[in-house]
């Protein structure tokens, strides 16, 4: 929430990703719904996020179906940061602000336990989970539990090296799906950029959409599909 983003395979003691889509030579574009997404080869599952006014966007699910882009359905009251958007290499940590571009959609975690039939890497939010945003970690931007030490978990969440404890944000991280936005741990670009659900107003980074809009993502986002989440003004 704090945060940003990431991309690729959980275990279950972390988050093992791959590179950020825009690193990947054999990119295309496309646009859709009005945002330009970066494609990878397989990419058969896009997640468009169209900004319409303030904090407000246009979300939409897209599939790649023989051959042509086929929005499977979309919503009106999605959600950015407080700070609007701001391009991925310029973005501070808590500025508020949801970065632009093409992420992949990675893994998932949540308050409930695993859906039969989810296929993204998923993790049930246990007591002692944060995401870590101590920019003094070597854990920076990572999903860790404060048992495993590394990380100073006890700073108050006014600190700037503050990291998020899971728990406290039980509506938003009902369903929350993992980007792949500075995996690379640069320090102070933000760490936690993810899509959950929509909480009372704007996010202070993420990207959020309604419940029901989650639930359905969980059912669909295929790793085998290398679906991504895509960011426009």
């Amino acid at each position: 929430m704090k945060k940003t983003l990431v991309a690729a395979l959980v275990t279950a003691a972390g988050l093992t990703l791959l590179v950020p889509v825009d690193a990947r030579a054999d990119v295309t574009h496309v646009t859709l719904g009005g945002v330009r997404v970066a494609l990878h080869a397989d990419t058969r599952q896009v997640v468009t996020v169209n900004r319409t006014h303030g904090y407000h966007a246009r979300i939409g699910f897209w599939m790649l179906r023989q051959g042509r882009w086929t929005q499977v359905y979309d919503v009106r009251d999605g959600r950015i940061g407080y700070g609007g958007l701001a391009r991925p290499l310029h973005r501070v940590q808590g500025s508020g602000t949801t970065p632009l571009g093409t992420v992949r959609l990675i893994s998932a975690f949540g308050r409930h336990s695993r859906g039969t039939g989810w296929n993204l890497p998923y993790r049930r939010i246990h007591r002692g989970d944060y995401w870590v945003e101590d920019n003094e970690s070597p854990f920076y931007n990572r999903y860790r539990n404060k048992s495993q030490g590394g990380f100073r978990w006890w700073l108050p969440s006014s600190a700037e090296n503050s990291s998020e404890r899971l728990r406290d944000f039980r509506v938003p991280y009902e369903y929350a799906v993992v980007t792949s936005y500075n995996r690379e741990q640069v320090r102070h670009r933000g760490a936690g950029i993810f899509l959950h659900v929509n909480g009372r107003g704007a996010t202070a980074g993420c990207v959020s959409a309604p419940r029901a809009f989650l639930r359905r993502m969980m059912w669909r986002l295929d790793p085998a599909q290398d679906p991504v989440l895509a960011v426009g003004r």
